[in-house]
């Protein structure tokens, strides 16, 4: 959906899952590239500029943050800051705007009645890093579900949206 988003704002982007050689329900990483140019590159992303963890159980067995440099962000499916997550050596190098949790599980069961996170963990990132607009991330949802379960889901990425804007707010204030 990020990719469609992108496409939106007339962008070229580039989404693709990895898979690995585990089991069945092993845990699956996927990738976006946006661009302002047509992208060539077909290679895994191997420093990314954000990382958005749908699962926070994963934390502490994965390698997540393998190439991200300090000016990166981080966006957490979490009630729990990094601190409490047992993040806080990792991430002292970087810019406490650069870092992000919302409970984005709890929020798509409010607005979607099902713990699918991934939407309003879109709305979180357009707050967080500016590298896409929620007006995208709306028409990306519109173009993706059914009339219901857009307004639904369009509602579960505009609260994400608006809790990370005022707690940046909060934090420049």
């Amino acid at each position: 959906m990020l990719s469609v988003a992108a496409f939106v704002e007339g962008r070229y982007a580039q989404a693709f899952p990895s898979f690995g050689s585990e089991r069945m329900g092993a845990p699956v990483m996927a990738f976006c590239r946006i661009d302002a140019k047509e992208i060539r590159l077909r290679e895994p992303v191997l420093e990314p500029d954000a990382v958005i963890i749908q699962d926070p159980t994963l934390l502490h067995q994965v390698d997540l943050f393998k190439g991200l440099q300090e000016q990166g962000y981080i966006l957490i499916n979490s009630t729990r800051s990094f601190g409490e997550l047992g993040l806080r050596d990792f991430t002292r190098g970087f810019s406490e705007f650069r870092l992000c949790h919302v409970p984005a599980t709890e929020i798509a069961m409010k607005h979607v009645g099902r713990a699918v996170p991934n939407v309003p963990l879109l709305g979180a990132f357009a707050a967080v890093s500016g590298q896409i607009r929620i007006e995208s991330i709306v028409a990306a949802i519109h173009e993706k579900f059914a009339p219901a379960l857009a307004r639904a889901n369009v509602a579960a990425a505009a609260e994400a949206y608006a809790i990370v804007k005022a707690t940046r707010e909060t934090a420049n204030a």
